[in-house]
């Protein structure tokens, strides 16, 4: 069974890309427009890994991974945070929130595939 991956970011062509991207490495792909939407997808069905972006409308990418993390059935789920804010001070909010990651725009799309690859190995998949 594939790993499931949510990709939530709210621009369309950054969206449709990392969806055929994951989709091409064999994950079995959702996406989320908002940090709204991404709480609801999360809830309702987990996944093993999130792509989240952190600037967007309803809830930034900080305040979703924040509410996973308060959630005790959700501790499994793997934070990969999206993003072109790549001062040291992001990226150490990020991580204290509980990210797994901290992937700054732009990025390599092979890198990121190995990224995701490496957290989900000790999953079962």
């Amino acid at each position: 069974m594939a790993h499931k991956i949510l990709i939530v970011d709210d621009e369309p062509n950054i969206l449709i890309s990392l969806e055929y991207l994951m989709q091409r490495e064999g994950f079995d792909v959702a996406v989320a427009r908002d940090g709204l939407q991404a709480i609801a997808a999360i809830e309702a069905d987990p996944p093993d890994l999130v792509l989240l972006d952190v600037m967007m409308p309803g809830k930034t990418g900080l305040e979703v991974c924040q509410h996973v993390r308060a959630q005790d059935r959700l501790r499994d789920v793997r934070i990969v945070m999206l993003t072109a804010k790549g001062r040291e001070t992001d990226v150490a909010k990020g991580l204290a929130l509980g990210a797994n990651a901290y992937v700054t725009k732009p990025f390599s799309t092979r890198d990121l595939v190995a990224r995701v690859r490496e957290l989900l190995e000790g999953k079962a998949a």
